[in-house]
């Protein structure tokens, strides 16, 4: 990678260097994690956050033994020395230093984070501002890091482009009303910035359909915003939506190709993790997660997704409740609550689960329907371990006649002229789907949502 200071090497890089009888001298530049400071040498432990690992500094001589005396876990430095084998157990390589610059330093006693004690997740989250300088927190964004880049990798390779989605919207594409709404902050009386009222996307999907309905394939990944007033370990208020756009040309009403997507992306993301974030992942799933959260992830890669209709869930759900009260009853024509998805996922062993073919009345307005009367609708929603529905997909209504009464029936028809025009041009079947990004890395880390995202925003925090 680029250097900017022109000589300093990253931590990976020292690391990787190979021992030789007259090594040259190298520099590396990083936060001091850890001092041991003894009579003859100070050891320090150096890390850039760049990786998962660290280089062990040691500190000999009596100007560099004054300095270092001083040099406390937080401390910025710019080290240079000789990378040589490692006599201790632990670490191939260590750097012996013959200069140290302290970039920035440090005072411990104000410090939140101390050396080699663990801090729990809830603590850190205290600091938004300092928590990424903990080795858990790091982790956590390394890994997310390669969750993305999986994603991209998967979709760009099966021929997907990826176009980006607006932040502002006049549509409330969920119909749910959970919306935050825009305007500026001097407002003239009476005045509407772009001549409607306008929000933060709660999804890109209706902006993402008209270039699927050009393009064939496409998806998108960015922020979404749902004024949701929960508290619960599943909702943020700003969160990230990884939203896919297809058409399936001849093959109507058949959702088969929309649940292949999502199993092939899920699965190729789960592996590349595992491969790429081995280190890592070990952390978290050793330090931060639960013992069973590793083996669930395993679990899901061993056999197919297992798939259930609605009513085949229905059934389940209400011959469990005969034994063993719910609080909320299950009913027909009603959506699944989190305790009816968590009881469907131990009953299907604790496995990935989609459900299918759900009633028309619990799917927004676009959702493709079919039967008696327009009485099911042509959805899925996938749950997951730990953490349930973390991906809602379905066929989309093509069929302007169809869509065009449901819009009136819901009042809706003025503002949706520009989606009927999508129907009334060249209409082809289609379909798509979005993944809640951080319920998909609850799933696969075992920690809250609010560890999945640098800066959390939910009901009462809206910190740095």
């Amino acid at each position: 990678p680029g250097r900017p200071n022109g000589s300093c090497l990253s931590i990976k890089e020292a690391l990787g260097r190979v021992s030789s009888p007259s090594p040259k001298p190298i520099c590396v530049q990083g936060w001091v994690m850890s001092a041991r400071k003894q009579k003859e040498a100070v050891f320090l432990d150096v890390g850039d956050g760049a990786c998962d690992s660290r280089l062990q500094v040691v500190v000999c001589g009596a100007d560099q033994l004054a300095l270092a005396e001083s040099l406390n876990i937080g401390c910025s430095v710019r080290v240079r020395g000789r990378v040589l084998e490692s006599p201790g157990a632990g670490q191939a390589v260590e750097m012996h230093t013959d200069h140290i610059e302290v970039l920035g330093s440090c005072d411990p006693t104000d410090y939140p984070f101390k050396a080699r004690k663990h801090h729990s997740m809830e603590y850190l989250r205290q600091f938004p501002h300092l928590r990424a300088r903990t080795n858990a927190f790091s982790a956590l964004m390394r890994l997310r890091s390669s969750a993305v880049m999986a994603a991209h990798c998967y979709l760009q390779g099966k021929g997907y482009t990826n176009v980006q989605t607006p932040v502002l919207t006049s549509s409330d594409c969920e119909g749910a009303g959970e919306l935050f709404m825009v305007e500026p902050f001097s407002k003239r009386e009476n005045e509407k910035f772009f001549n409607c009222n306008s929000y933060l996307t709660v999804s890109g999907q209706l902006q993402l359909e008209t270039m699927a309905c050009a393009m064939s394939y496409v998806y998108t990944f960015g922020p979404a915003f749902r004024a949701e007033r929960n508290h619960t370990r599943k909702h943020l208020s700003e969160f990230y939506m990884l939203e896919v756009e297809r058409v399936t040309w001849g093959q109507t009403g058949d959702l088969g190709p929309i649940l292949e997507l999502i199993e092939g992306l899920c699965r190729h993301m789960v592996v590349s993790v595992m491969e790429e974030r081995e280190a890592d992942l070990h952390l978290i799933h050793t330090r931060v997660a639960k013992p069973e959260v590793k083996t669930s992830v395993l679990k899901s890669l061993e056999k197919p997704f297992l798939r259930l209709t609605y009513q085949e869930a229905l059934d389940i759900l209400i011959q469990a409740h005969q034994k063993k009260s719910f609080v909320y009853t299950p009913k027909w024509g009603e959506d699944f609550k989190e305790e009816h998805e968590r009881h469907l996922l131990r009953h299907c062993g604790q496995v990935p689960v989609f459900v299918t073919d759900y009633p028309a009345l619990v799917k927004p307005f676009y959702t493709r329907t079919w039967g008696n009367d327009h009485g099911m609708a042509s959805a899925v929603d996938l749950l997951m371990p730990q953490v349930g529905e973390v991906v809602g997909g379905a066929l989309r209504e093509e069929r302007l006649d169809v869509l065009q009464h449901r819009l009136e029936s819901l009042n809706m028809l003025e503002g949706y002229q520009w989606y009927l025009d999508l129907r009334r041009y060249g209409t082809v079947p289609h379909g798509g789907f979005g993944m809640g990004f951080e319920r998909f890395l609850q799933f696969l880390l075992g920690v809250e949502i609010r560890d999945t995202i640098p800066f959390p925003r939910y009901l009462g925090s809206c910190k740095t």
